[in-house]
């Protein structure tokens, strides 16, 4: 039996791990890096040991150190969550070496499908040779890991080479391994996965589907379970081939196989030798516990024959502290507050007060809903999406309750390009116009302890505000009967509430200030100074740093001086597990460049200038 677990991981998985170990009567050990020190994880756990450092490959990535950590803490097992080193089988082996439990496949079983190349030759797929022309569109694709990272869209054969040197870095750096491959890239597929779930005694279960297709940067946005619309042949090939792999490598535990059905067909993506971020939909459809059944499995239960009926649908929704607007840019700083309406499971490794970084991933949750209709599931996931309160750096939680209603996908007609053609719209900015008012009432009863209110006319209190890009000027009066506003009724007004009435209807605004941000129901505004500072204006051309992060690549031959061209690449930024590539803004010449690889920037931080040719 297993009595405690050691999470080799961090964040909401630590956290979902933690759960349901607790509830199990197992104690929880977990790590963290210096980063890390007052992470929600590390802060529920049983017992914590640190791991010194703040980069993953000295902390998440040191199995040595993560092995010694459980022996230390007195751990009898390690579940390794997802990413990291979870499909990493020299981790599987040093782990069981040492006497642990391993709570995942068996080594050989990640060994055979940890790299995608082979694991495409397993299931008789041959790989894409040498590309022509004929070929394109094309994927590069890292041979181990995920997430997005090491994958590039390759659409002219002239872009060939160099995004092959930029996704065999990336996936160098994120994975230790730069092996990459080159596949066909299926435009407007459907990213359907299948989840299984194998004991050490024979019995595989293929549990469900689930639809994946809403994707930023290779990366999900959005999962259901089941895919919808998939004929009942297609579900029994996805299922048979799911199995078909499982059974290939002599699989045990949670699993999932990935593919892409595209033009009625489906094709063969890869195996995840591990619990996917998209597990509870699956477990909210099924009614299991799928950390639970790993558990089990470790301990050498056999499952029953049959797994449990599904039913209703589930949909989960990732949220991120990013600007989808902004070119996924990652967002930074402390969460004020998170909180979701009931009715809808909320997995996260944050709560109130805590600091978002630039180390890991920005995914801040995932909320779930299930209901017996795919419907009222979409529905009841958007509403307490809109109903949240999310107090803090930007997200892309508007974008999430736009999606969620967007006919393409209430109609399940989405696919992987969904994004490609829909995120202007799906950004485009949609301010709420009794916003400002409702945060300028609020501010002055909170400044109006002696009372704004003479017996003489005056001219009204005048507030602006900066709202989705633009500015917005409020006016509003001090009379006997409190504040007032032209064309709008005041119904009440203190520092944390606003109630207004315009054309007869009746608008409740929950207020709430941090520093220099003003949140009005979901509505975040940006008091405006009366005389803009001057300190704050930097010469045309100037190249900002969009979000703090590590410059890891200068683009080769690049020094002061050199002329570049409007949209040419000039250096690369990695913050939370992603790079971005930084651009030339017009063409001219690099007149500064204050970036070499390996430094640190905060946002805003000057990285270059080109001055623009004339004219």
């Amino acid at each position: 039996m297993i009595t405690s677990v050691l999470v080799a991981n961090r964040g909401e998985i630590a956290c979902r791990v933690f759960r349901t170990c607790r509830e199990s009567g197992i104690r929880t050990v977990a790590v963290y890096s210096d980063a890390d020190e007052h992470a929600l994880h590390a802060r529920v756990a049983d017992t914590a040991v640190r791991l010194p450092g703040t980069a993953s490959a000295d902390t998440y990535l040191r199995g040595d150190l993560i092995v010694k950590a459980a022996i230390t803490a007195g751990a009898d097992a390690v579940h390794p969550g997802y990413g990291f080193l979870s499909e990493n089988a020299d981790f599987a082996r040093a782990v069981t070496d040492a006497g642990l439990t391993w709570i995942g496949p068996p080594p050989e079983a990640i060994e055979a499908m940890a790299s995608k190349t082979r694991a495409k030759e397993l299931m008789g797929i041959a790989p894409l040779g040498e590309v022509t022309e004929a070929d394109l569109p094309v994927l590069v694709k890292a041979a181990a890991g995920g997430g997005g990272r090491g994958m590039r869209v390759v659409r002219r054969l002239a872009d060939l080479d160099a995004e092959l040197t930029a996704a065999r870095a990336e996936a160098a750096s994120a994975f230790g391994d730069g092996e990459v491959f080159v596949e066909p890239y299926l435009e407007n597929g459907r990213h359907v996965e299948v989840q299984i779930l194998a004991d050490t005694h024979g019995t595989v279960w293929a549990l469900g589907t689930r639809d994946c297709s809403l994707q930023r940067r290779h990366q999900k946005v959005i999962e259901e379970a089941p895919a919808p619309g998939l004929t009942a042949s297609l579900t029994e090939d996805l299922y048979e081939q799911a199995v078909r792999a499982a059974r290939a490598v002599d699989y045990a535990g949670a699993g999932t196989v990935e593919f892409l059905v595209a033009d009625g067909r489906t094709h063969f993506l890869e195996m995840n030798t591990r619990l996917q971020v998209e597990h509870p939909v699956t477990e909210a459809v099924f009614g299991i516990d799928l950390v639970a059944l790993q558990l089990r499995v470790a301990e050498g239960h056999a499952l029953e024959a049959d797994p449990p009926p599904a039913r209703g649908h589930a949909v989960e929704a990732r949220l991120y502290a990013e600007d989808p607007a902004r070119g996924w840019a990652p967002q930074t700083g402390r969460l004020h507050r998170l909180a979701v309406p009931d009715g809808v499971r909320l997995d996260t490794g944050y709560t109130d007060g805590d600091d978002i970084g630039v180390h890991y991933d920005p995914m801040l949750a995932k909320a779930v809903a299930h209901a017996p209709t795919r419907a009222e599931a979409v529905r009841r996931l958007a509403g307490a999406l809109e109903r949240a309160a999310i107090h803090g750096p930007v997200t892309n939680r508007d974008l999430l309750v736009r999606s969620l209603r967007h006919e393409e996908f209430t109609s399940a007609r989405m696919d992987t390009g969904f994004y490609d053609r829909h995120l202007a719209a799906l950004t485009e900015p949609a301010p709420d116009p009794l916003a400002p008012l409702a945060a300028a009432l609020a501010d002055a009863h909170g400044r109006s302890r002696f009372g704004g209110w003479r017996n003489v006319p005056s001219q009204p209190q005048v507030k602006r505000y900066a709202l989705a890009g633009e500015e917005h000027e409020v006016r509003y009066h001090h009379t006997r009967d409190g504040l007032t506003a032209d064309g709008v009724r005041v119904l009440h007004a203190d520092a944390a509430r606003v109630v207004l009435e315009a054309d007869g209807v009746r608008h409740t605004y929950e207020i709430a200030r941090y520093g220099d941000r003003v949140h009005a129901n979901t509505t975040v505004l940006t008091p405006l100074p009366r005389f803009p500072d001057p300190t704050t204006q930097h010469a045309p051309g100037s190249l900002l740093a969009p979000m703090p992060g590590t410059v890891v690549r200068v683009a080769e031959g690049l020094t002061e001086g050199t002329t570049v061209k409007a949209g040419q690449p000039l250096l690369w930024l990695e913050a939370m597990k992603m790079e971005h590539k930084i651009t030339a803004p017009v063409t001219g010449t690099l007149s500064a460049l204050n970036a070499e690889p390996g430094r640190q920037v905060e946002v805003g931080a000057l990285l270059a200038v080109v001055d623009g040719d004339a004219g």
